[in-house]
């Protein structure tokens, strides 16, 4: 067994990834989401040599997101504990996530049954677009995954295309570039996804584009050489930026982005970034304190100005998960 995927084998059952924990003891009532399970197939998918435990997790999370698709492409979200979907099939986040972890699957993957079976799920899915600039840029990384393993796919070459389309063109203010009025979750996989499909489809312009996008924010999220990332409420354009409840998913967005700006650029600059953000979860950060716990191999749900959120869910477990992933080079 992989000792880092301790916490992650614990939150799942046969079924799925259970979406909350208190502290490390798993919130059985609170169910499965879409959400996290893609996010469990990314991270399982991206390990080069993985144990027959994390394997397993993968073809749990496979399994997961094919009965979670529908005909045309869609997804369910929430999966109750009864085994029983509490929502129709859409088009939010949670399908721009599985989109992401399909399309890693589909190129990663050690196991060929698993890519064989993802690449069908992600190229049905990538047929859909979403209104929702998120979920694109989700989509558009999974994309970017499929392409970098088959650079003839058109499929997913439209998908990455369309997907940068969505988050749109920075703006002229030095101040704040950012194409949107407002930063919210996830912030670092809108600039990545530009990024991404300026370099591999050669669009110089594009790729100028998402490169400046992620400098700025990069920028406004390092306070004295460490990461002090968006807040949970966000930042607006011409309000308060709060430091506190931050969230473990900016900074694995942050160090995903900037291990795709080096594979884009070769620029050496972004490997800092990728150390900022791994050592923001061991102690490098506003609170001072780690924010993964060494005893149950969790990450903590959020840094609050009162320290770590002891609690230990899927998402934030998968954060520093996968920032140590980037981190090591995988």
């Amino acid at each position: 067994m992989t000792a880092d995927f301790v916490h992650l084998i614990r939150l799942t059952d046969d079924t799925g990834l259970f979406e909350h924990a208190r502290h490390a003891t798993v919130r059985r009532g609170h169910g499965y989401c879409t959400d996290d399970v893609a996010r469990g197939l990314l991270v399982t998918s991206r390990e080069p040599d993985p144990s027959p435990a994390v394997l397993r997790l993968a073809e749990c999370y496979l399994t997961f997101l094919a009965h979670a698709q529908d005909g045309t492409g869609a997804f369910h979200n929430r999966l109750g504990h009864d085994r029983r979907w509490s929502d129709e099939p859409g088009l939010g986040d949670w399908w721009g996530r599985a989109v992401w972890g399909l399309g890693t699957a589909a190129a990663r993957s050690t196991a060929p049954w698993i890519r064989q079976e993802a690449l069908g799920m992600f190229l049905l899915g990538a047929t859909r677009r979403s209104a929702a600039v998120h979920a694109m840029a989700y989509a558009g990384l999974g994309a970017a995954e499929v392409l970098r393993a088959d650079p003839g796919n058109t499929v997913a070459a439209v998908l990455l295309r369309d997907a940068a389309a969505a988050v749109g063109w920075p703006a002229e203010d030095p101040l704040w570039p950012w194409p949107l009025e407002r930063l919210t979750y996830g912030n670092a996989s809108l600039a990545e996804v530009v990024v991404a499909a300026g370099h591999l489809l050669r669009d110089d312009a594009l790729l100028a584009g998402g490169l400046r996008m992620l400098r700025w924010l990069h920028g406004v999220q390092e306070s004295d050489g460490r990461l002090s990332v968006v807040a949970a409420t966000g930042w607006r354009r011409d309000g308060p930026r709060e430091r506190y409840d931050q969230q473990p998913i900016e900074v694995a967005a942050l160090a995903d982005a900037a291990a795709t700006a080096t594979a884009a650029t070769g620029q050496r600059h972004w490997d800092l970034v990728v150390r900022q953000a791994a050592g923001w979860f061991l102690g490098d950060n506003d609170g001072g304190v780690a924010m993964w716990d060494p005893l149950t191999g969790g990450g903590f749900d959020g840094l609050t100005q009162d320290g770590p959120n002891l609690n230990q869910g899927a998402e934030s477990t998968l954060a520093y998960l996968s920032t140590m992933q980037v981190a090591t080079g995988r």
